[in-house]
């Protein structure tokens, strides 16, 4: 019978939201850095771009952020709980004549 769970599937997503992640954290790095830069001139179309674009990865990032908690949670549901009875302890053998 198949398994129930595939685990395998949930760990690559995994993977790739961490990559996602770091990528929207640096875009994100990137247009604070630009829109930063552009807020001598507050007036100009750079900034207000820039700024748009601040936006979009920060809201790109918080999402993928959210979805990884989530899929963390979900993958450790799934995990089986063990419940095996405790192991007496061995004590010492002795050998039989």
């Amino acid at each position: 019978m198949a398994p129930k769970t595939d685990h395998l599937i949930p760990s690559r997503a995994v993977r790739q939201l961490r990559r996602v992640r770091a990528f929207y954290a640096g875009g994100a790095l990137l247009w604070a850095a630009a829109a930063w830069t552009g807020w001598a001139n507050s007036a100009s179309r750079q900034m207000w771009v820039s700024l748009l674009l601040l936006v979009v990865f920060s809201a790109l990032l918080f999402t993928a952020s959210v979805w990884l908690r989530r899929l963390r949670a979900a993958t450790a549901a799934d995990r089986p709980a063990h419940h095996a009875a405790p192991r007496r302890a061995v004590g010492p053998r002795h050998a039989s004549a």
